[in-house]
C-alpha cells in the first residue's frame, strides 16, 4: 500500500517508507527495511550484535536493504525519589561503537530511544558530536559505492550487507562467521561489539587485504585470522588489494582529512 501511495503520488524517486516486517514479496515492493527496536545493549540476544546478525541472516533471505537504529531503541529506567535511573540504556562508548557499524551499511540513521533522558545522545557532549560529524562524511564518502549496490540489489536482490561466505562460498572457516560482514564484494567489516575494546579479531579470506586507515596490507593466504586496531573513529575495515572501489575511497577519505 506504501508502494502504491508513492506512485500516485508520483514521489518514488524522493521519498522512502520503510519497514520492520514483510513477507516474501515484501522487498520487491518496500524500499527500506530496519531490523526492529535492539535492546541498548552490547550482548547478543537483542543488542548490537543482533544488528549485524540480523542484517546477515536477513540478507540471505531476500531484504536487501536493512539497517538499524543507531544506539538501538529500548531503554528501560526505574523512578528512584523522583529521579529516572538507567536500568537499560545506552552510553557514550556504546552509542559512538553503533555509529561506526552503521556507517558501513546502507543506512546511517539516529535514534533518540525509548526513554530519550537516560540514553546518550548524538548532542550529549562536543566529542559524540564531533564523532557522529566524522563517521557521517565517511558515510558521505561511500555513496559512489552504495548507489552501485543499490542498483545490485534493485537488479538482482543481492544484499548490500553481505554474509561472508555469500563471497567465498569455497571458504568453510566463512560459514561460521558472526559478527563481521562484507560491504558489496570489496569491503570487509569488523565493527567493535565488546565494551572498552580497542582490536577486533577478524577472519579474512584469500587474498591480500588493506587496512582502510593505515594503509598496510595483510597477505591472508588460504584465508587467516588477524588482530586489527579499532581505536573510536576507526572500526576496523579491510578492502580487497586491487579494488577501485577501496582506492577511490582511500582518496576520498585523504582529501577530507578523515583517514
Amino acid at each position: 500500500m506504501n508502494r502504491e501511495a508513492l506512485a500516485e503520488a508520483g514521489r518514488e524517486g524522493d521519498v522512502i517508507a520503510f519497514h520492520r516486517s514483510g513477507f516474501t514479496r515484501s522487498p520487491g515492493q518496500g524500499t527500506l527495511f530496519w531490523l526492529g527496536d535492539q535492546l541498548q545493549t552490547w550482548d547478543g540476544y537483542d543488542g548490537i550484535r543482533t544488528a549485524i546478525v540480523g542484517m546477515l541472516s536477513g540478507g540471505v533471505s531476500g531484504f536487501s536493504l536493512l539497517h538499524s537504529d543507531t544506539g538501538g531503541y529500548n531503554a528501560f529506567g526505574l523512578t528512584v525519589l523522583g529521579r529516572q535511573v538507567p536500568v537499560i540504556a545506552r552510553n557514550k562508548e556504546l552509542w559512538m561503537r553503533w555509529v561506526e557499524l552503521n556507517a558501513f551499511t546502507g543506512v546511517l540513521r539516529t535514534h533518540e530511544g525509548l526513554n530519550p533522558a537516560i540514553s546518550w545522545q548524538v548532542d550529549s557532549d562536543a566529542e559524540t558530536l564531533a564523532h557522529f560529524a566524522r563517521m557521517s562524511k565517511i558515510f558521505r564518502a561511500l555513496g559512489f559505492y552504495r548507489q552501485g549496490l543499490m542498483q545490485q540489489a534493485a537488479d538482482s536482490g543481492a544484499p548490500l550487507v553481505r554474509h561472508p561466505f555469500l563471497e567465498f562460498p569455497s571458504d568453510p572457516n566463512t560459514y561460521a562467521l558472526r559478527y563481521q560482514y562484507m560491504l558489496g564484494s570489496d569491503f570487509m567489516v569488523a565493527p567493535v561489539v565488546t565494551r572498552r575494546a580497542q582490536s577486533v579479531r577478524l577472519y579474512l579470506p584469500v587474498g591480500t587485504w588493506i587496512n582502510l586507515w593505515s594503509g598496510q596490507p595483510f597477505d591472508a593466504g588460504a584465508g587467516a585470522w588477524t588482530e586489527a586496531a579499532a581505536p573510536i573513529g576507526k572500526p576496523a575495515v579491510f578492502y580487497k588489494a586491487g579494488s577501485a572501489a577501496g582506492e577511490r575511497l582511500v582518496t576520498a577519505l585523504k582529501a577530507e582529512e578523515l583517514n
